[in-house]
C-alpha cells in the first residue's frame, strides 16, 4: 500500500483500496483504488503499473501466462 501512498498525485483521502479480488487458475487478481484529481488520472493509472512491474521484477516474483504445448504427429 505504501506504493499508492506516496505517489505525490494520489489523494490520501480517501485512503487507497487494495483487495483480494479472485483467484483464477494461474493467477491472483487485486483490485487497486485511488482516488486522484481527474487530470492526473492517466499519469497515476501508468505509474501504478511501472511501479508494481519494477517490484515484482525486484522480488523475482514471475507474472504466469497461460501456456499450451502442442504436439503434431506425422
Amino acid at each position: 500500500m505504501m506504493l499508492f501512498k506516496n505517489h505525490s498525485l494520489v489523494l490520501q483521502d480517501p485512503e487507497p483500496f487494495v483487495r483480494l479480488s479472485d483467484q483464477g487458475e494461474s493467477g491472483v487478481v487485486y483490485t487497486v483504488r485511488v482516488w486522484v484529481n481527474a487530470d492526473d488520472y492517466w499519469t497515476v493509472h501508468f505509474d501504478i503499473l511501472e511501479e508494481v512491474k519494477k517490484r515484482f521484477d525486484e522480488e523475482k516474483i514471475l507474472i504466469p501466462y497461460p501456456q499450451m504445448n502442442v504436439h503434431v504427429n506425422n
